[in-house]
């Protein structure tokens, strides 16, 4: 009989738990957004609209039919499985200041009367905080993901930002930022 010890919980396991149950809850709503005749979309936010202030939380999950919730899904999971390495606990807080940032940002900027909806001001987060981190860690591994999501990605970055018709260029810009002010302030000190 040999002895064991109890397994403690894996940071690394939780935080993919956490960001799959993130993206079924995405593709749950969309589901159901789709069988409600897309009432759902009108939970997402309304700029300088007090009553739209709850949809900086419920903006990230909703979205304008499956081929934009597929848009944002994989890149919200490749991006998602990386920092969800650094535990549940960092994932959790890139993914609230990001969505904070990205939404409030959007709230303010956006224009009156318009409602804005998806993920992907946290994707643009997620991009950005896995670039800018490299940058504020000075460490060589985190500076190849960043190069790595910039040559994936960049072209959708910069791309996101132009103000086309229908896209919250707002949410991805925000977002941006957010990912850059999560990376500052989650840097850790060098001893």
């Amino acid at each position: 009989m040999t002895d064991t010890a109890p397994r403690g919980d894996d940071p690394r396991r939780s935080a993919l738990l956490i960001l799959f149950a993130l993206v079924a809850l995405m593709w749950v709503l969309e589901v159901v957004d789709v069988a409600v005749d897309h009432r759902l979309d009108r939970y997402g936010i309304e700029p300088r609209d007090v009553d739209g202030l709850d949809g900086i939380v419920a903006a990230p999950f909703l979205h304008v039919g499956f081929g934009h919730l597929l848009a944002n899904t994989v890149p919200f999971v490749v991006m998602g499985v990386v920092i969800a390495l650094e535990g549940a606990r960092r994932l959790v807080l890139v993914t609230v200041i990001v969505g904070l940032i990205s939404g409030l940002g959007t709230w303010l900027v956006a224009a009156a009367g318009t409602v804005h909806l998806g993920a992907s001001g946290i994707v643009f987060g997620y991009a950005t905080y896995l670039i800018a981190r490299g940058v504020f860690n000075r460490r060589g591994t985190e500076l190849a993901v960043g190069a790595a999501v910039a040559l994936i990605w960049g072209g959708a970055i910069v791309g996101g930002l132009d103000p086309e018709r229908g896209i919250s260029w707002q949410g991805h810009l925000f977002g941006a930022i957010g990912g850059v002010v999560a990376a500052r302030a989650l840097t850790r000190e060098r001893p």
